[in-house]
């Protein structure tokens, strides 16, 4: 019987993955101001000296791909829950859902950039690092970023769909209570 629900209703569903996304984004923003409000709070030191910058930067990139996991599972989660089958597909679509709109912002943005040299009337300080730095830790950063949202959007799609079974195994129960 299930089986045949999920022929005739699994798949992935555009609206549920959109609204994944949407919690995803949510998720992200609560958790970068908790986050935040907690590094404020204790006192971390913004003028380090360049060693201390090194544990600083990887003590946030370790902060940033928890705070990602934990968004982009709440989202996969969201996804599966809503569209009952398919949970993996879902966590999917979630993070689909967000490289789209990530490559359309990007695009966005350099075409706007073309137009308006932004960054020059803001008059920002340059960064003294070499663009191929950058680029290559830019690269390495992107790539684990992308792995690591990918799996926990699936496992949270996973999740979410766990909570059909268990009504599935409910319904099924011949055990009556009453």
């Amino acid at each position: 019987m299930r089986a045949r629900e999920k022929d005739a209703f699994g798949g992935i569903k555009i609206g549920s993955a959109f609204f994944g996304w949407l919690t995803t984004i949510g998720a992200t923003i609560l958790l970068v101001a908790i986050v935040s409000a907690v590094a404020a709070g204790i006192g971390i030191d913004t003028s380090a000296s360049s060693q201390d910058l090194r544990g600083v930067g990887i003590g946030v990139a370790i902060a940033l791909l928890v705070i990602l996991f934990l968004a982009y599972f709440v989202g996969g989660y969201v996804a599966g829950r809503m569209a009952r089958f398919n949970g993996a597909k879902q966590g999917l679509a979630v993070w689909l859902w967000a490289v789209l709109i990530a490559i359309v912002l990007t695009v966005i943005g350099v075409i706007a950039g073309q137009q308006t040299d932004i960054t020059s009337q803001l008059n920002l300080p340059a960064i003294p690092v070499s663009s191929s730095d950058l680029t290559t830790g830019g690269l390495i950063g992107l790539a684990i970023v992308l792995v690591v949202t990918l799996i926990a959007a699936i496992l949270g799609g996973l999740s979410g769909m766990r909570f059909h079974r268990r009504v599935d195994r409910a319904g099924f129960d011949t055990s009556d209570n009453n």
